[in-house]
């Protein structure tokens, strides 16, 4: 972020130089062209006489000479100008490393699969974004095979998002009816999703609004209650559905077409009113307290919607909103992530690479490169915030190690869990905890994954 500072710095002022010459040389050589304008005039209608013609080209040489004063003087300060832009050259220079070997893997796309799979994944991303035609072209050239059924949903979706963009509903209203059974299935947490830039790479990331909250205020760690009528999959279901919502995407287009209706004035209430009575009663049950409000909304249609208490109800970014929604769920019946693969690895690696160019650096003063070489772990912990969290981690407290496939954490009979690696250092045969007195053999301590 300081790298960045300091080059914007730099361009401040190269900004405001140039800024400051526009303003006191645009003034100044309008003024020479105006007085030449009304000279040229005056010679082409003969307005001049005889004895004034004289003084007429003295003026006329006066400010062709102020001209080229000017012009030359223009120039000069432009090629100061020219080294202010430099100086931003040599700060991008001073401030970011151009060369990033030091942290990657060499042989990493030696392995055909490697490739493949890149390849892939930039292909997946250019169709999610409903660039088709450059999708297509990379298929062609790489050599992947993308098969044509998952095209095909991808240029439908391409339509659909369109359609939302220019503010027309019923596209997605039919896609929505079509997959309605699908959609009520998915389970999602009851926060709304927020897009946000990343600060790293500048691209855009989805974060639900509690995910910076450091503790949860849900009852879903609520305890289990002692019945032993209600099995575990019964409960867990009762709780999902308690604090977990099927998608609001058909909801929510039918407020947006409501909205959109009761704004047209006084005229169209009936039609307002027919509109929620054909489409709202399915959704009582889980919307009640919306369709209210919707219907409180109709007492102030003569007055004006934007001057009633419910004007935060027709607000721009309503669309915005829908259209998230409506990635979301195209996401999920497609079976793909929420966010495009490509935006999450950059987004993480701009986010990572600064700590590894650091830790690289102290590595070669010290010596100590080979540290690094060959293993598939990081020297240092990278914190990617919240966003980028997408499963536990486990440390083992022993060894103050991460767990790997290789080296798995072990829960041993008494509760405790560490990872393999300090099971096998402790013990050949029998162990003793180290965390209670309990004596247990190595081999009833069990693999758990997180």
């Amino acid at each position: 972020m300081d790298a960045c500072l300091a080059v914007d710095r730099e361009v401040d002022k190269v900004l405001s130089k140039f800024e400051d010459m526009s303003k006191s040389y645009n003034v100044v050589l309008q003024q020479l062209i105006d007085n030449l304008e009304i000279i040229q005039n005056d010679w082409q209608n003969n307005a001049i006489k005889d004895e004034n013609k004289e003084s007429s080209i003295n003026e006329i040489s006066n400010l062709i000479h102020k001209s080229k004063e000017k012009t030359q003087q223009l120039a000069i300060e432009h090629r100061e100008l020219h080294s202010t832009v430099s100086k931003v050259g040599k700060a991008i220079d001073r401030n970011f490393v151009s060369d990033f070997n030091a942290t990657c893997k060499e042989d990493i796309f030696d392995d055909p699969k490697n490739v493949t799979l890149l390849n892939y994944i930039i292909c997946q991303h250019f169709y999610r974004q409903g660039n088709l035609d450059i999708a297509d072209e990379l298929v062609m050239e790489s050599g992947i095979v993308i098969e044509p059924s998952i095209r095909e949903p991808f240029a439908k979706l391409k339509h659909i998002k369109e359609s939302l963009v220019n503010k027309n509903i019923y596209p997605a209203l039919e896609w929505a009816k079509e997959n309605r059974a699908v959609l009520d299935t998915q389970m999602y947490p009851p926060y709304p999703l927020v897009k946000r830039i990343s600060s790293a790479s500048n691209l855009p990331i989805r974060i639900p609004y509690h995910a910076k909250r450091t503790k949860f205020s849900g009852g879903i760690m609520k305890p289990r209650p002692k019945t032993k009528k209600i099995k575990r999959m019964e409960l867990a279901k009762k709780i999902l559905q308690q604090f977990y919502k099927s998608s609001a995407l058909e909801f929510k287009l039918h407020q947006l077409a409501f909205l959109e209706i009761i704004q047209k004035g006084v005229e169209h209430q009936t039609e307002a009113v027919a509109y929620a009575r054909a489409n709202f009663s399915q959704f009582v049950d889980r919307y009640e307290k919306e369709i209210q409000i919707m219907m409180g909304m109709l007492l102030f249609i003569p007055q004006g919607i934007n001057k009633s208490p419910y004007s935060d109800m027709v607000q721009e970014n309503m669309w915005d909103e829908v259209i998230e929604l409506f990635t979301r769920d195209a996401c999920t019946l497609l079976g793909l992530s929420f966010d495009s693969l490509l935006n999450v690895s950059v987004n993480a690696g701009c986010a990572a690479l600064p700590a590894l160019l650091n830790i690289k650096h102290v590595m070669t003063q010290r010596k100590v490169n080979d540290i690094w070489k060959g293993k598939d772990e990081l020297p240092i912990e990278i914190d990617l915030d919240s966003e980028h969290r997408y499963h536990s981690m486990f440390a083992c407290p022993i060894l103050r190690q991460q767990s790997s496939d290789t080296n798995p954490p072990m829960r041993l009979i008494c509760g405790h869990i560490i990872s393999k690696d300090a099971l096998q250092k402790l013990g050949i045969t029998k162990l003793k905890c180290p965390y209670c007195p309990m004596e247990q053999s190595t081999s009833e301590a069990k693999h758990i994954c997180f």
